[in-house]
C-alpha cells in the first residue's frame, strides 16, 4: 500500500514551507509572492516507520485575482480524488478568510481523512487566535510553524495514525510503469504493444484507487503493466492535466519495479521530465528512457549521439541509463524497449556474493585506490557485502566511516558500476564502522 498524502490551501499559507520540511529537502520554492510555487512539487517523507508521498498542490493559480477560486477549488478536488490523506492548510494571521471556508466545504464532504493545520504559529500569543478555525468543523486544529517545526510532531503522529506501512504487492512478475508527461505516446505504445491480439490482456485490478496491473504476456516477455493517468475515465473535463498525470504518475512509479520514461522528441527534456526522473529515482526504480516521435526530427549522422549526451548531462549525475529512440506510431524499436526494460529489471534484482564483491573491489580500495587520508587519519576498507533489499545497496565495513566523502562514494559506485552491469539502476552506497 503506497501513502499520499496532499497539501491544499490558498496560496502564502506556507504549503512549500511545510513541504520542504517534511521532505527535508529545499525542493519547494519559498517566496512572499502568492503563487509562486508553478513546478509540481513532490517528495518522500517518513515518520514513525511509515513512509508516504508528499504533494504540494501550491500555485497552479495563474492569472488574476478572480481565477484563483476556480483554479484552488481544481487542485483540491483533484487532491480529494488521489491522495489518502489532506493537510489543509491555514494561516493564523490572515484568520479565516473566505476562501479557506470555501476549500473546508469540498473538505467536508469528501471521505478521505482531513487534518486543518494552522500555520504560523509561532508564539504563545498566536496559540489564543487558532480558536476561530474550529467553526469550519473539520475537528481537531493542528497548530504549527511550518518555518521553526513546532508542532509538526503531534500532526505527524496523527497523520500517521491509520497508515500501513508501504510494501510491495505479492506480484511475482516484473511490474512495469510508463510514465511522462501528457502527450508524449505512453497509450500509444501500451496499445502497439497490448493491441497486438487482444488475449496476451488480462486485467489484474489493484485496489480502484490504485493502479491497475495488465499482465503482458507475449514475444517471449512476461510482466505486468502498471496503468498510468490514460485509463481512467475523465469525470471532469477541466482537470489541470498536468497535475494529475503527476498524482498518477506517483502511484504508478511506487507501484513498479522498472519505469519507462517517455520523451517527445521534438520537445526534448523538459523541467517536468526532470521531476518525474528525480522521482523514479527517490524511489529507487529502475528507469529507461525512451524519446518517442524520432521519425520527426531531421537528422544527421551526429544528431543521435548529440541527443543522447544532452539527455545524460541534464540527469546527471546519475546517468548510467539507457536511452532508447523510438516512433510508436510506426512501431519502430517498440520491442527493443521492452527488452531493455526487461535487462534493467534483471540488473536491479541482481545478487553478487560476499566473495565475489571482496574478491572484485578489495583490491581496489585497499591497494589501487583507497580512500584519501582525512587530517592525517587512515581509512581502511575491510570487507564489503549487499543488503538483502529489492534494489542493489552494498555495504563497505572499514575503520573511520565518517571520513569518507562523496566523491569517493562516487568513484566506488563507478568502478562498480563498470564491473557488473547496472546501467538503469539507482544504487545506494554505505560506509559503516566494522
Amino acid at each position: 500500500m503506497n501513502n499520499i498524502v496532499a497539501l491544499v490551501g490558498r496560496p502564502n499559507v506556507g504549503k512549500s514551507t511545510l513541504f520542504n520540511r517534511l521532505t527535508e529537502s529545499r525542493s519547494a520554492i519559498v517566496d512572499e509572492t502568492s503563487g509562486v510555487t508553478r513546478d509540481r512539487q513532490y517528495g518522500k517523507s517518513e515518520w514513525n516507520g511509515i513512509g508516504f508521498s508528499v504533494i504540494d498542490t501550491g500555485g497552479y493559480v495563474v492569472g488574476s485575482d478572480d481565477s484563483f477560486e476556480t483554479e484552488i477549488r481544481k487542485q483540491v478536488q483533484l487532491a480529494i480524488d488521489e491522495a489518502d490523506a489532506i493537510l489543509f492548510l491555514l494561516d493564523v494571521k490572515d484568520g479565516l478568510t473566505p476562501m479557506d471556508e470555501d476549500v473546508a466545504n469540498m473538505l467536508r464532504k469528501s471521505k478521505k481523512k482531513v487534518l486543518p493545520v494552522v500555520n504560523k504559529v509561532d508564539n504563545p500569543m498566536r496559540m489564543n487566535e487558532i480558536a476561530e478555525f474550529y467553526a469550519l468543523g473539520l475537528g481537531e486544529i493542528f497548530p504549527i510553524s511550518g518555518m521553526n517545526g513546532s508542532g509538526t510532531g503531534e500532526l505527524l503522529d496523527e497523520l500517521v495514525k491509520d497508515m500501513q506501512p508501504e510494501e510491495d504487492e505479492n506480484i511475482e512478475l516484473p511490474r512495469i510503469a510508463v510514465v511522462g508527461r501528457p502527450n508524449v505516446g505512453k497509450s500509444s505504445l501500451i496499445n502497439a504493444l497490448t493491441g497486438e491480439d487482444r488475449n496476451i490482456v488480462t486485467p489484474i485490478a489493484g485496489t480502484t484507487r490504485d493502479s491497475i496491473y495488465t499482465r503482458y504476456n507475449s514475444f517471449g516477455f512476461d510482466f505486468m503493466f502498471v496503468d498510468t493517468a490514460g485509463l481512467r475515465k475523465k469525470q471532469k473535463v477541466n482537470e489541470d492535466i498536468e497535475f494529475y498525470s503527476v498524482l498518477r504518475s506517483v502511484r504508478a512509479i511506487e507501484n513498479s519495479d522498472v519505469c519507462i520514461l517517455m520523451l517527445d522528441a521534438s520537445q526534448g527534456l523538459e523541467q517536468q521530465d526532470l521531476n518525474i526522473f528525480g522521482l523514479i529515482q527517490r524511489n529507487n526504480k529502475g528507469v529507461v528512457i525512451v524519446v518517442n516521435k524520432w521519425d520527426i526530427i531531421e537528422k544527421d549522422t551526429h544528431t543521435h549521439k548529440r541527443y543522447e549526451d544532452l539527455i545524460r548531462e541534464r540527469i546527471s549525475p546519475f546517468s548510467d541509463v539507457p536511452i532508447v529512440f523510438t516512433s510508436v506510431i510506426n512501431k519502430q524499436r517498440i520491442y527493443k524497449v521492452l527488452e531493455t526494460a526487461r535487462k534493467v529489471y534483471e540488473s536491479r534484482s541482481r545478487r553478487i556474493s560476499t566473495s565475489e564483491l571482496n574478491e572484485a573491489l578489495l583490491p581496489i580500495v585497499k591497494e589501487q585506490n583507497p580512500p584519501p587520508a582525512w587530517k592525517g587519519k587512515y581509512i581502511k576498507i575491510k570487507y564489503i557485502t549487499q543488503l538483502p533489499t529489492a534494489y542493489p545497496q552494498f555495504v563497505f565495513f572499514c575503520n573511520l566511516p565518517q571520513y569518507i566523502r562523496d566523491p569517493y562514494r562516487r568513484f566506488v559506485e563507478n568502478r562498480m558500476r563498470e564491473l557488473w552491469d547496472f546501467e538503469g539502476v539507482p544504487m545506494k552506497i554505505f560506509f559503516r564502522a566494522k
